[in-house]
């Protein structure tokens, strides 16, 4: 049987994987003054993905702080 959908701690749980996001996206930033031209494209790339993931997750915070406004939670 499937467990229920526990959305209590949604906003918190999210909140910390964008600030854990973030700071991995600073830090390949700071390796990539360091790093070979491969390397420095891998991480861009990786950097740009990190960016859409935070955009994405910004979202759903937005709306769990919806949800929890509205009383579904």
């Amino acid at each position: 049987m499937a467990k229920p959908d526990n959305r209590h701690n949604n906003v918190e749980r999210l909140q910390e994987m964008v600030e854990n996001t973030e700071h991995k996206l600073h830090e390949a930033e700071i390796s990539m003054e360091f790093a070979e031209a491969e390397e420095r494209e891998r991480l861009k790339q990786k950097n740009e993905r990190r960016r859409n993931s935070i955009a994405a997750m910004k979202e759903e915070i937005r709306d769990e702080m919806q949800a929890r406004k509205n009383g579904e939670i």
